[in-house]
């Protein structure tokens, strides 16, 4: 039986998987620059190793041992190591090029049911990126890609990083929302987790392609979520349903519109 949601005022989302495919995007940015460039290289071993060194990166800047950095800048420090890991220097490369491939990840494509979830989500609640991507690419990316956000909440306006309990905490003060009023909705249970540990109720979005056709990880909820949707515009019909005013935030659950 469908759970509905009746009392969340701001869905946000994790944006990388759960809204838009970064391996198709990014596959497709390094096979281009290869072709450019005379290179031979597995573009999709490629982007993937690439996406691996995301978390450690941030560990640093999360433990405190480093100060806050964009993830433009940490995608770029990859970049480089990914290269040199495949015996290529980067410095045989003009900085334009290096940008323009560092990039890739301010031009992926959304997943089908993206933009039309988040239209129909947003007649009920406020929608929003709630992402480690810091606002420069998460601006970009919501242009390129068609996604018509309320919000963007980046990892460079909360000055933390996912599961970092302020990244959520932050997000909903910024909205002038108690956490729990705030949803979050990922296609990673860890990411779940933290945000249901720091107050927010949490939504989860099946993507059993975001690592491609043999994904063992994430393919479906680990825990009692409020809600489990198949797509974006299965969690629209289970949260929304509720026409979006001004003051709704402040009523009682009991005399909501």
């Amino acid at each position: 039986m469908e759970r509905r949601i009746q009392q969340v005022e701001a869905v946000l989302f994790d944006t990388f998987g759960t809204v838009v495919d970064w391996r198709t995007g990014v596959s497709a940015a390094v096979d281009t620059f290869a072709a450019r460039h005379g290179l031979t290289l597995d573009a999709t071993a490629f982007a993937v190793r690439w996406r691996d060194l995301y978390q450690p990166a941030m560990e640093p800047i999360r433990t405190g041992e480093r100060g806050f950095t964009p993830l433009d800048v940490l995608h770029a420090e990859n970049l480089r190591t990914v290269l040199a890991e495949h015996g290529i220097d980067a410095a045989k490369f003009d900085e334009v090029e290096l940008t323009w491939l560092n990039e890739a990840w301010h031009r992926l494509p959304a997943w089908p049911d993206s933009a039309p979830g988040l239209e129909q989500l947003a007649r009920s609640v406020t929608t929003g990126a709630l992402s480690n991507g810091n606002l420069a690419l998460l601006s970009r990316l919501a242009k390129h890609a068609g996604l018509p956000w309320d919000v963007i909440v980046a990892s460079d306006v909360t000055r933390a990083y996912k599961p970092q309990p302020q990244a959520y905490e932050r997000a909903a003060a910024f909205l002038g929302l108690r956490p729990d009023q705030v949803m979050l909705a990922a296609a990673h249970n860890e990411d779940l987790r933290a945000a249901r540990d720091a107050g927010l109720r949490t939504a989860f979005i099946a993507r059993p392609t975001e690592h491609g056709p043999t994904q063992t990880t994430n393919l479906a909820p680990d825990a009692d979520w409020d809600v489990v949707a198949g797509d974006l515009v299965q969690l629209a019909t289970l949260v929304g349903d509720r026409p979006w005013t001004a003051d709704r935030h402040l009523l009682p659950p009991g005399r909501r519109p």
